[in-house]
């Protein structure tokens, strides 16, 4: 289990070279994820949820409150934690001079995962992901969706418990969304603890057991689909988020 508990984050913006502003991009935060769960952090483009998603992986600290992992902390624990997480971050790079399977078994010795071990998890993952066409190529030959089932694939080599996945399908095309998708669903009957952040609605009310909403760094609403959709008096999770905000402004 992932709890997340009373977490805020500050930054602090220059104006100019003599005016700063202090603002919070995560603002007393607290939520729960348990084992063969998926939980969807959901909100618009600046709502905060890849600081969280940041925080929740040991990448940033808190400014206050706690992040634990089976009641493991950071502080005590940040081996063996980091060793169990499978962070997926939005803007992350990969060697494209390497084959796929050169990358991922770089990333599987980086881990410590025996040899043969590692070439058993290797073609798993190209199994389930639909990469076995292309998994002695180079990745700069890679289209966008092929990328990104090896950028998924290059965490998941160790075998985590964690899942921390931010904005895994953003830009895809629908196939390559979809075996993306089936892939966590599947991850998720293994037990896995899954954190899925995405702006797409739709997406998390197929997917998803629980839902955080955030805007401008606040939880505006927690729970299933069916219990947001049921509150707000609403049919889907976009006509929800826009009825808890109020509608849409020129801010947002």
């Amino acid at each position: 289990m992932i709890k997340v508990d009373k977490v805020k984050k500050k930054f602090v913006k220059y104006k100019s070279k003599t005016e700063k502003e202090e603002f919070l991009a995560n603002n007393n935060i607290s939520f729960e994820a348990n084992d063969g769960e998926i939980v969807g952090i959901l909100g618009p483009n600046g709502a905060g949820k890849t600081t969280l998603l940041r925080i929740t992986a040991g990448i940033l600290e808190p400014t206050e409150g706690t992040v634990t992992f089976d009641g493991l902390n950071y502080k005590n624990n940040e081996i063996e934690i980091k060793q169990n997480i499978a962070y997926l971050s939005g803007n992350t790079k990969l060697y494209d001079t390497l084959s796929v399977y050169e990358l991922l078994k770089m990333c599987s010795d980086i881990y410590g995962v025996e040899n043969e071990e590692a070439e058993k998890r290797i073609k798993e993952l190209a199994k389930i992901l639909n990469m076995e066409g292309f998994l002695y190529g180079k990745i700069a030959n890679l289209s966008t969706g092929q990328t990104q089932r090896v950028n998924i694939a290059r965490c998941l080599v160790h075998n985590p418990k964690y899942y921390i996945l931010d904005e895994a399908t953003t830009g895809l095309d629908i196939i390559s969304s979809q075996i993306i998708l089936d892939f966590i669903k599947g991850e998720k009957k293994k037990g896995k603890t899954i954190l899925y952040s995405t702006h797409y609605m739709e997406e998390a009310e197929n997917i998803c057991d629980k839902v955080i909403m955030i805007n401008k760094g606040v939880v505006i609403k927690t729970g299933t689909p069916d219990e947001i959709k049921g509150d707000t008096n609403t049919t889907n999770l976009r006509d929800s988020f826009f009825a808890l905000i109020g509608g849409v402004s020129n801010e947002e």
